[in-house]
């Protein structure tokens, strides 16, 4: 037997035990059930029971951990108080990365939104709808990792004496311009690293804004018409007002994913250049830094900062329903 096949046990066999442990806990909560007569809310705390619990391990326990951890110094095993909240209010990297985070955030989710509705408006009548919105749903299915990567080359510079591999150089340099460092100038890197963001959301915000479009009630846009509204009219006074909670949905989920943005900026400029956002701050103090109570804080905030975000959603979920 080789060696890779002997290391390759232990990993299955903790696979098998696992698999184990899980059948035994779904056999136990339907013979639970089906023992005899069991309450509605007893019926849900013994089906909610396994999910709470690996919430309480994987989600609850390291939270509070973390939260421990932003009131110590490096390494966690002295009490700081709040000079790690101090420092990143303070320290003008971390102040860098909370104003590009609230720059993300905010421009993000309206481009990303606006193209996609646009897009989705201009292609929902079209015997082409499917393909086209497949079109633009294509980048969604690139990590944010592969996108980094793609867009990184699409960046590239070489001196203007040299040949561009990059495609906007290349553009630039054939209507007579100078090639330029578009990851390094501050601040417009930032907004092309937002491009990226976009590029890859708005596809998602394109299909659901043309499934809401589609549900818009044929009988109200056939009456404006009669009544002699323009295309333009109907869109901004009927369409949009009818699609208006769904543009919300996408609006705050496309909020809170931009939020904890991470893999573009790593792979594109390193948070280097004044690029850097809160998540990759945070890795970067406690992982490379070894300064693992600022990371803690600048994890703390935000979670703080996407808590309004996933509030608004829930809320809006439970009045739908």
């Amino acid at each position: 037997m080789s060696f890779d096949a002997v290391a390759q046990e232990p990993k299955l066999l903790y696979l098998l035990q696992g698999i184990a442990a899980f059948a035994a806990v779904v056999s136990l909560i339907l013979s639970a059930l089906h023992r005899g007569p069991v309450r509605r809310r007893a019926a849900a705390l013994l089906l909610l029971a396994p999910a709470l619990l690996l919430l309480t391990v994987g989600l609850l326990l390291p939270g509070l951990r973390t939260l421990a951890l932003s009131f110590t110094e490096t390494g966690g095993d002295a009490w700081a108080g709040f000079d790690n909240y101090v420092w990143v209010f303070t320290d003008a990297r971390a102040l860098v990365a909370l104003r590009n985070t609230l720059v993300w955030v905010v421009l993000v989710p309206l481009l990303a939104a606006s193209a996609g509705l646009f897009y989705a408006a201009a292609v929902v009548r079209s015997r082409f709808r499917a393909f086209a919105l497949s079109l633009v749903l294509m980048p969604m299915a690139v990590s944010f990792v592969g996108a980094g990567v793609v867009w990184k080359f699409v960046y590239a510079y070489r001196p203007a004496e040299a040949r561009q591999i990059g495609l906007l150089n290349q553009l630039v340099v054939a209507f007579g311009g100078e090639p330029r460092q578009w990851l390094v100038d501050t601040p417009w890197n930032v907004l092309f690293l937002i491009v990226v963001m976009v590029w890859t959301q708005a596809g998602f915000a394109a299909v659901l804004l043309a499934g809401a479009i589609r549900a818009v009630p044929g009988e109200l846009t056939e009456a404006a018409r009669l009544d002699g509204a323009s295309p333009r009219q109907i869109f901004w006074r009927i369409t949009m007002p009818s699609i208006r909670p769904m543009l919300l949905v996408v609006v705050l989920a496309q909020a809170v994913g931009t939020s904890k943005a991470f893999d573009i900026v790593k792979t594109m400029t390193g948070g280097q250049f004044d690029t850097g956002v809160i998540a990759h701050e945070m890795y970067d103090q406690a992982f490379r830094y070894g300064e693992t109570g600022r990371g803690a804080a600048l994890a703390v905030l935000l979670f703080v900062l996407v808590t309004p975000f996933v509030a608004h959603q829930v809320r809006a979920r439970r009045r739908a329903g």
